[in-house]
């Protein structure tokens, strides 16, 4: 390992070259991760399977009968199992041509949901044009059943690998060994992200500093100057390296740095300053050599306001329904264990600051309101966004229980279907909290609140008030359809099995 001190680097350090090039004295050692493969061979056989019983089962029980036969003007008599499987493997292709199974993009995030989304429809799409042009009779039901069918199948599939996958890496295992390079500064805000973000399959085992110099992190072991990067590589076993900015990080140095981490298949991984930005919003444009990054600014009005609140009206419409008989036994529940009304109402803040009376099952003893002011000096927190009392003890029996598994919410399903709020969004609070925003804060204000949000289904009770308001700053700048059905998947798997963070 080089020597730490900034006075022994040599003078011309980083002078060009600055990176010596170590492939000729020794052999180089290949450093993608076997679990990388492996995990893909995985999915490839688990859509296989999927597409396969999808296709297999649409024969068997929904077909007028196994003889049933495709045919189309001056063409043969086919039997449907010839199709189908036409169909499973143009399926298959689809998938892997729509980079439904990148490295880049498995495991996290809803960009991998969105291409099989993708894929799918484009394979129907291409049945559709192709029997239109040769009138052929394609049973409609292949499109009513085994298209939703099986991409509801493979998305679920997909969800299944990722929880698995989660578990593994929870343990240290299927992760991807980085080691950071640039600025102290900004290495110590790259690693404190990764860390601090749930699923990033990213393990921090070492840094690079210009000249071998500590940062503030501690435990994060500085391996070495940028001029001795590529032996710090080599002897820590890293697979992945991720650049940060520094001044001598000059194009010279940068080029053969990123030679000699393609000599060794070491991942090469640039991080521009930029925070809270999801996938979709970035594009990667080549100019005149230089990789700029375009970043889209968030798409909030227009058919997504519509699709948003479409669905909205449709699924509170269907909850209302079949969340009837639980709702009917919260009442009475609420009612016999002590006196007050069944329903609770308090003004929340909406969409661009517009004020409604948002309903609740009441969970508390009656007059509950008139103690949160000394409650929160009590605990010190009356200056934060979020009024939130710890260990409270004005919460009733039956509304703790309701409370701990979202029960007492299911009254704004009726917020939601007049308009006031989402299915998905950022947590309605209190106009005293709203008076507490910043020019920052207030931003959560340009979409509807929600019943359930990001911050709910990653920690929910247990998260700083920072780190709530940084996943709701996140879903406003970032709104896709998409992340709203992850984001309400998420939400029934947190009611259902709610664990330690709710209360």
């Amino acid at each position: 390992m080089p020597d730490a001190n900034p006075s022994t680097v040599r003078p011309d350090a980083f002078a060009e070259p600055a990176l010596r090039a170590s492939t000729a004295a020794m052999p180089l050692q290949r450093r993608e991760p076997t679990w990388v493969r492996r995990y893909a061979s995985r999915l490839i056989y688990t859509d296989a399977l999927i597409m396969g019983l999808t296709l297999a089962g649409f024969g068997v029980f929904v077909l007028p009968n196994v003889n049933t036969t495709l045919s189309w003007p001056g063409g043969p008599n086919l039997p449907y199992v010839v199709p189908l499987s036409v169909v499973g493997v143009l399926w298959l292709l689809c998938l892997d041509a729509f980079d439904t199974r990148d490295r880049h993009i498995v495991g996290h995030g809803v960009v991998e949901y969105r291409r099989i989304i993708n894929a799918t429809f484009f394979v129907f799409a291409t049945i559709v044009i192709i029997a239109f042009f040769l009138r052929i009779e394609v049973a409609r039901a292949l499109f009513l059943v085994a298209l939703p069918v099986g991409l509801a199948g493979l998305l679920a599939g997909r969800w299944g690998w990722r929880q698995w996958l989660r578990q593994r890496q929870k343990a240290g295992a299927f992760v991807y060994r980085a080691v950071v390079l640039g600025d102290g500064a900004k290495l110590e805000h790259i690693i404190t992200q990764i860390r601090g973000t749930h699923g990033t399959g990213y393990v921090i085992i070492g840094a690079i500093t210009p000249r071998g110099t500590p940062i503030g992190i501690s435990d994060v072991p500085v391996l070495g100057a940028l001029a001795d990067a590529e032996h710090a590589i080599d002897d820590s076993g890293a697979d992945t390296l991720i650049v940060g900015g520094a001044d001598e990080l000059d194009p010279a140095t940068m080029r053969r740095l990123g030679w000699a981490m393609a000599d060794r298949d070491v991942n090469w991984v640039v991080a521009p300053a930029l925070t809270d930005i999801a996938g979709p919003r970035i594009h990667a444009r080549p100019v005149a050599g230089l990789p700029l990054v375009h970043v889209d600014f968030p798409q909030l009005e227009g058919y997504r306001r519509v699709v948003k609140r479409t669905f909205d009206i449709v699924a509170s419409t269907i909850l209302l329904v079949l969340a009837s008989p639980i709702m009917l036994g919260t009442a009475i529940a609420v009612r016999v264990e002590g006196p007050g009304s069944v329903f609770y109402t308090q003004q929340r803040v909406g969409r661009r600051g517009t004020t409604f009376a948002m309903i609740k099952f009441r969970s508390m003893i009656q007059g509950a309101d008139d103690q949160l002011a000394s409650l929160l000096d009590l605990q010190g927190t009356t200056d934060r966004p979020f009024f939130k009392v710890t260990d409270d003890a004005r919460i009733t029996r039956v509304g703790r229980f309701i409370r701990r598994h979202s029960i007492d919410e299911l009254p704004q399903l009726l917020n939601v279907f007049a308009g006031q709020m989402s299915l998905i969004g950022p947590r309605p609070q209190r106009p005293a909290e709203v008076a507490l925003y910043d020019e920052v804060h207030e931003r959560r204000l340009l979409v509807k609140p929600g019943m359930s949000g990001l911050w709910q289904v990653s920690g929910r009770s247990k998260l700083s008030w920072e780190d709530s308001i940084r996943l709701d700053l996140y879903y406003v700048e970032n709104w896709s359809f998409t992340q709203d059905i992850q984001i309400l998947f998420r939400t029934v798997k947190a009611v259902i099995a709610p664990g330690e963070t709710a209360h």
